[in-house]
């Protein structure tokens, strides 16, 4: 009889210690994160703790974006047509370059080096303009894709509440991380509800009215 109420209690002792414990963890968790933490689960029964720290891929959201699309197509437009502009220009100086040369022994030397020398720089000129173009493109993709960060930031609020999350990284600094923390799909599909592909409306055409009548 003492033998079984000996470790009757000593099982009692360990269940205590045991409570215990636990709740020193649950107290300790709860004021790390200085909330209490809720478990959701996932579609695969796995049971998934919301993480204070999520993560953000910057390209894949901006490339996935319809506003990204809308500026790939047009860069791509903008370059085939740029293309298209240097090659015709390009075949023009060959064919100006070869009537000069074949004009040259009809030429004095004097009057052959005069319209040499201009062709020369007007090739300068126009190679230095369609270089300008090609800068003013370059420049347009980088605008494009800081006015998409600027507009897409506010957004990250939401997230941050909705995921109750305290901060999001960029996902290049991150060495190892679960995909779960992963927040581009999330802020993707924001993104394109609020901001759609990126076009600025046009600008309303004020009303005429004939003078000396009134609304």
């Amino acid at each position: 009889m003492r033998a079984c109420f000996t470790l009757t209690l000593m099982g009692v002792m360990a269940a205590g210690a045991v409570g215990a414990q636990t709740s020193d963890t649950a107290i300790a968790s709860e004021g790390v994160t200085g909330t209490n933490i809720q478990a959701q689960a996932g579609e695969d029964g796995v049971i998934l703790v919301p993480s204070p720290i999520l993560t953000l891929d910057w390209e894949r959201l901006y490339d996935s974006s319809l506003w990204g699309a809308r500026v790939k197509t047009d860069m791509e437009a903008a370059s085939t047509q740029l293309k298209a502009e240097n090659t015709r220009i390009s075949e023009g100086l060959v064919a100006e370059e070869k009537s000069l040369t074949e004009r040259r022994s009809t030429m004095t030397p004097e009057a052959f080096r005069a319209e040499a020398d201009a062709f020369d720089a007007r090739v300068t000129d126009i190679r230095d303009a369609q270089e300008a173009k090609a800068h003013a493109l370059s420049r347009r993709l980088d605008e494009e894709r800081q006015a998409f960060i600027s507009a897409a930031f506010p957004l990250l609020d939401e997230v941050l509440q909705a995921r109750r999350a305290v901060a999001i990284l960029d996902r290049r600094v991150i060495i190892r991380g679960a995909k779960d923390i992963d927040v581009t799909a999330d802020l993707g599909a924001r993104v394109d509800a609020a901001l759609g592909d990126g076009r600025k409306p046009a600008p309303e055409t004020p009303s005429t009215q004939a003078p000396g009548t009134d609304n």
